[in-house]
This record gives structure tokens, sequence and C-alpha cells, in this order.
């Protein structure tokens, strides 16, 4: 299924879900942040997606890192809270989405990066080196507060 974002655009269509969802900022020992380049958009994102029902939201965030990046990571720390209504996802199926999404903060505990079917790159990228990478602005915007030590965002 495809999607387009919509980020701060007055042409995007309105919303019709608000999904939780959870993303995990793994960092390693060398200090680099893990990423994903995803198969519908093309960008580099932080690991995450839509929770499952019986799952927390931290159980999401390191079953959707394991998933789309090979790497087992645990949780660390709390990130934030990411619900920006200018921040709209339209799949190709119908579904309009407004970002929801807790983030949390992980360390790797195993496995190793590994394309699968919606990552065709998975890099552990320093932060010095972010610049040369097609991130998504509300990503950008969750690495930063990471790397400014500006969290928890509660927005």
């Amino acid at each position: 299924m495809g999607r387009t974002e919509y980020y701060h655009d007055p042409a995007a269509p309105k919303a019709n879900t608000l999904i939780p969802a959870s993303n995990l900022l793994v960092v390693n020992e060398q200090g680099a942040i893990l990423l994903q380049r995803r198969r519908d958009t093309g960008q580099w994102a932080l690991p995450g997606g839509a929770q499952d029902i019986g799952e927390s939201a931290a159980q999401c965030a390191v079953r959707e890192c394991a998933e789309e990046t090979g790497v087992l990571a645990e949780v660390i720390g709390f990130l934030g809270v990411y619900s920006n209504p200018a921040h709209i996802v339209a799949y190709t199926d119908g579904e309009i989405r407004q970002q929801f999404e807790a983030a949390y903060i992980g360390t790797p505990v195993g496995g190793k990066p590994t394309v699968n079917d919606e990552a065709d790159g998975v890099e552990w990228v320093l932060p010095s080196e972010l610049d040369r990478y097609d991130v998504h602005p509300s990503m950008r915007q969750q690495i930063g507060d990471y790397l400014t030590g500006g969290y928890p965002y509660l927005g």
C-alpha cells in the first residue's frame, strides 16, 4: 500500500483516522542512531508503526524495531508524544491519518541491520552524518529533540 506524507501543507487532505503508533530511537555504543529507508516513501526514518491490540506502546516500539530493521532493542527512556495535526499521512486505500506517535529511546541488545519488505536500507548513522540522509521533518524533530536533550516532548 502506498502513502503520501503532508507536513504543514495547506493542500493536505482532512484526516479521517487517528491511530496510536510508536517509534524507537535506538542509539548504539558509538552514539550512532538506527535508521531505516522506507520502501513506500524512500525517506529515512526511525523504526516504528501502529500499535496492536494487546500490546503496550513500548512493546509496539520494540516489535516494530525488530520487524523493520532486524535489530533487537530494549527501551531505556521516553522521548515524547508527537501528535502534530499538521502531519497527515494519506494511504492509497483511502485512510488519512493524523500523526500520533509515542517515541522511546532504546539500546540494541541483539540482531543486526537487515533489509526487509518495509525497509530497503537499514544503517547506523552518526549524528554528524545525518545531513546526508533524506529524513522526513517529523523524524528530524524527534532525532533533534534527542540530540539536544529537549525531551520529553509533549506535543
